[in-house]
């Protein structure tokens, strides 16, 4: 994901590949490029006989959907938002409160 967000448009999956510094096989990447397309984080457009893909989410959009896909595994949810909220800095307690007690609540 990082990758499509730092290119800003659509890439092939070879151009993927050689934008990491290991020697990922094409196959590997054009895998991981289709699960992300189910999962719906990622676009797709045919190019010849491939596909370019393009992030369908940005990045704070896939940590809030991480951060919920916790909450949702765990029995004890406010036992994990109050561990959460307490390890925050001052600043994010802050800012957190203001999106809690904004105007829309």
């Amino acid at each position: 994901m990082t990758v499509l967000w730092a290119h800003g448009a659509p890439m092939l999956p070879g151009e993927v590949q050689s934008a990491f510094d290991s020697k990922l096989a094409y196959t590997s990447v054009a895998t991981v490029l289709g699960r992300l397309h189910v999962k719906g984080m990622v676009t797709r457009s045919p190019d010849g006989r491939a596909f370019r893909y393009e992030a369908a989410v940005g990045e704070a959009q896939l940590a809030a959907r991480r951060i919920g896909d916790v909450l949702s595994s765990v029995s004890d949810r406010r036992a994990v938002l109050s561990g959460f909220v307490e390890s925050l800095s001052r600043r994010d307690a802050k800012m957190l409160r203001g999106f809690l007690d904004g105007p829309d609540r």
